[in-house]
């Protein structure tokens, strides 16, 4: 029963503050939750999802490159200016944090539980995005690794 508390409290949450993602991403949880014998989904989704998401973010990254929006020659002027650098710098980052933030999640799992509520608090009060699970991980996984601290 706490997990539908748990979920209905976020689902809220979410209408109230008009996050469309989250309250999205909520109801889809409770919906799956409440049909039966489809709740062993839950799990296989859980170990899955981070990995959809990114394909799903990835393939609209990838729109303005097959819409000619982004050719060649922006490619080449990305590397003239510092933003350009800066920007290509913190996308190496992220993906190196996010690599050794999906390893933790996978061998800590109570770690997501906090992630979780660090979001949920990130997107409905400070109007943050919910794609911050995965980087948060990675941030974490540095922070943990640099005090000498285990994942368990």
């Amino acid at each position: 029963m706490e997990s539908w508390l748990f979920l209905g409290l976020v689902l809220v949450i979410a209408l109230v503050v008009k996050n469309a993602s989250l309250s999205f991403a909520a109801a889809v949880v409770l919906v799956i939750k409440a049909i039966p014998y489809t709740s062993k989904w839950l799990p296989f989704i859980q170990s899955r999802g981070i990995n959809w998401g990114v394909t799903v973010i990835s393939v609209a990254i990838l729109v303005p490159i097959a819409t000619g929006e982004i050719g060649f020659r922006d490619l080449v002027s990305v590397f003239k200016s510092p933003v350009g650098v800066i920007a290509v710098a913190c996308g190496i980052l992220v993906a190196v944090l996010s690599r050794n933030g999906v390893s933790m999640l996978a061998s800590s799992p109570q770690v997501t539980v906090a992630l979780v509520i660090g979001t949920i608090i990130g997107v409905v009060f400070l109007h943050g995005v919910a794609a911050g699970p995965v980087i948060a991980s990675g941030i974490a996984y540095c922070i943990v690794s640099l005090l000498h601290i285990s994942f368990n």
